[in-house]
């Protein structure tokens, strides 16, 4: 176990590369976690799709919908199949403080390399600063594993630049996922330095942030999984390039993208997003599955709009043709 006081450090080294926000696929019929789908997708994405480390249960695996024990079994399942080759952050956002200790507990026991944990919602208070300091504080003195931060309009606001900073003084705050503006991402990169791996969900910025930001993850959404496949890896072509100082073959290859990423954003109901990127997934052969309530399922219509997408745009289709 890593020590606290070693948190950044670790994290420094290690939190790298691509990383995907994971979908849980749920099954048809009784709407239970398929266990045996989920630890698939979690192999072919870290031994086939070269995705550095998951994300699991966060807003994008409908955690709001699951239990207490499905969000622990979905982080040890995680652990099993991602290891040796991917690396996990398990969202223990919630509410209830209480919640989110257990799962911090739990999650540093079966051996995850990180947590993340959403700013509650305050959008009822004025002056927050130091309610979200507390906040942290507490909860990175509970345990010794690496925590990210993570803000977002969900919660109501935003935390500023220069709280996130503060917080991250705190020994294992280790990185922050910053669904901001880029000029306040930016401004976050420049102040905390070495104290905190600032990142964000946007892949279409990811490419900007390693060449102008210096940036060394992404951390996180689906396009890993879901612009890619074996026989394509142009995400990874790309990231890869870019760390090597290749920018204008990095610019190149992520520029073959454009049509697959018009053709996802275009074809997403923006009601149905976890329902769209898991028919997406079925397609290319992984284990999309069911949504749960709150969220509904595609019409017949939206699955034929983003079928008639994929036929044209999916992943390898570039590689045949040529």
């Amino acid at each position: 176990m890593i020590r606290r006081a070693d948190a950044k450090a670790h994290a420094s080294e290690n939190l790298r590369g691509i990383w995907a926000a994971a979908l849980t696929p749920f099954r048809p019929g009784d709407g239970a976690v398929d266990e045996v789908g989920f630890a698939c997708n979690l192999r072919h994405w870290t031994r086939d799709l070269g995705i550095d480390g998951v994300f699991v249960c966060g807003k994008q695996g409908e955690f709001f919908s699951m239990s207490l024990a499905e969000r622990k079994r979905a982080f040890e399942i995680a652990v099993d199949a991602c290891a040796p080759h991917g690396q996990t952050i398990m969202s223990c956002s919630d509410q209830n403080m209480d919640v989110v200790i257990d799962l911090a507990k739990h999650a540093e026991a079966v051996g995850a390399d990180y947590i993340v944990v959403h700013a509650p919602v305050l959008h009822f208070v004025h002056d927050r600063d130091n309610i979200l300091y507390e906040y942290y504080r507490y909860i990175s003195e509970q345990v010794n594993i690496g925590i990210a931060l993570w803000s977002h309009p969900d919660s109501g606001y935003l935390m500023s630049p220069e709280l996130c900073a503060r917080i991250a003084d705190l020994p294992n705050i280790v990185a922050i996922k910053y669904s901001v503006p880029r000029e306040m991402y930016t401004r976050l990169t420049h102040l905390a330095g070495d104290k905190l791996i600032v990142s964000t969900a946007s892949e279409e910025e990811w490419l900007d942030n390693i060449i102008e930001l210096n940036w060394q993850v992404y951390l996180c959404s689906s396009p890993p999984y879901l612009l890619q496949t074996v026989d394509d890896r142009r995400m990874r072509d790309y990231t890869d390039a870019a760390f090597a100082g290749d920018h204008a073959r990095a610019r190149a290859i992520s520029a073959t993208l454009d049509p697959l990423r018009a053709a996802l954003k275009r074809t997403r109901p923006g009601d149905k997003p976890q329902a769209a990127q898991k028919y997406w997934q079925d397609m290319l052969g992984q284990t999309g599955g069911a949504v749960r309530r709150p969220m509904l399922e595609l019409t017949e219509a939206e699955r034929g709009a983003i079928a008639a997408a994929f036929a044209t745009h999916a992943p390898g289709r570039k590689q045949a043709a040529e």
